[in-house]
């Protein structure tokens, strides 16, 4: 009888356990029938970017020490800056570029006691394109060329009547003796240009506007006549007066701005030969066709960047400028007379950029 008993009960037993599958395995496969059924969720499409930003910065610095040096020699310290910042926006055929480039530095050494600015430029340039094809865009182009403060030049001091024969100029001696060469505005360069942008690749820019205006400012009075201002209305007859350090006594004769029309050629490439050494190089152009258009401005920038370490890096800058509207007054020429103008340098200094993360 107890065995009777005993393998009905497992068969019961057996019975709930098989028939507690049977309802486990009905409900997974309509759970998993509903899960195949429900609507996929699709990942949210990461919003389209605009805007493209990048700033590099630049600081360098030179010194030179000497001590018992039979060649002779002077100590002199050098310190300059560089910005380079971008702001982009592109959207379907329309597109804004705008770059913004600010160099400024100064020098001392013990034979001139006091600071020397050896760099100062600000160059904002702002283009609006509409894209024509694949390489070409409508354009309008601004541009602001001027600089920060005042330069100058710095003549030996004479010694003053009396003076003992190891007199030595002193930094006040210097400042009396130094002629003001441009100050903030003086000159500056305003101008807006109607033409187009070649772009073939990604490291070149070519930008020809055709009917280029803008004015040239001095807003100093003194420097007025070198920068080749106008004589103002009912002043075509008068002549220029002159302080002892060449500047205009009656520089307000002169009109403070100059409007040209013309056009207006630039070109930018930014090449990188490898992962350590970038080169670029800036050339502009432009023909005033108010008055001698055959002679052209030129402003042509280069700059070469060794990356010698991870911030480190070896720099060579140049800057070529011609402008026949500028007289350069020199010690041979009091009056002025046109040159070519040219500027180099080599520098060692910290670098770093900042930019969008793609």
């Amino acid at each position: 009888m107890k065995k009777i008993v005993i393998t009905i009960v497992m068969a019961l037993a057996g019975g709930a356990c098989a028939f507690a599958q049977t309802d486990a395995q009905r409900a997974a496969a309509e759970a998993a029938s509903a899960i195949a059924g429900a609507p996929k969720v699709e990942a949210a499409a990461p919003k389209p970017r605009y805007w493209t930003n990048s700033l590099m910065t630049n600081i360098n610095f030179i010194q030179s020490s000497y001590s018992s040096w039979a060649k002779g020699g002077t100590n002199n310290y050098a310190l300059s800056s560089y910005i380079d910042g971008s702001a982009n926006y592109k959207k379907d055929n329309l597109s804004w570029t705008n770059r913004l480039q600010l160099d400024y530095g100064f020098m001392y050494a013990e034979d001139k006691p006091l600071m020397q600015k050896n760099k100062d430029r600000i160059l904002l340039e702002s283009t609006f394109g509409y894209k024509a094809t694949s390489t070409l865009n409508y354009t309008a182009k601004f541009t602001f060329l001027s600089q920060f403060t005042n330069g100058y030049t710095y003549p030996t001091p004479s010694a003053p009547e009396g003076a003992p024969d190891d007199w030595k100029a002193t930094s006040g001696d210097w400042k009396n003796a130094r002629k003001l060469k441009s100050s903030a505005f003086s000159p500056a360069v305003v101008s807006l240009g109607l033409g187009m942008d070649w772009i073939p690749s990604n490291w070149l820019k070519v930008n020809f506007a055709p009917l280029t205006g803008g004015f040239t400012i001095v807003s100093n009075e003194s420097l007025r006549k070198v920068y080749g201002m106008d004589l103002r209305k009912g002043h075509e007859d008068s002549e220029a007066e002159t302080d002892s350090n060449g500047l205009l006594k009656n520089g307000s004769i002169y009109k403070a701005a100059r409007f040209e029309f013309g056009a207006q050629l630039s070109l930018d490439a930014k090449v990188r030969i490898n992962e350590n050494f970038d080169a670029a190089t800036q050339l502009i152009l432009f023909s005033n066709f108010l008055k001698n258009p055959e002679n052209l401005r030129v402003n042509w920038d280069n700059r070469f960047m060794w990356k010698l370490a991870k911030f480190f890096s070896l720099n060579i800058t140049t800057s070529l400028i011609y402008d026949d509207t500028v007289l350069i007054v020199e010690e041979n020429y009091p009056a002025g007379h046109k040159a070519v103008q040219f500027y180099e340098a080599l520098q060692f200094g910290f670098t770093y950029t900042f930019a969008t993360k793609k």
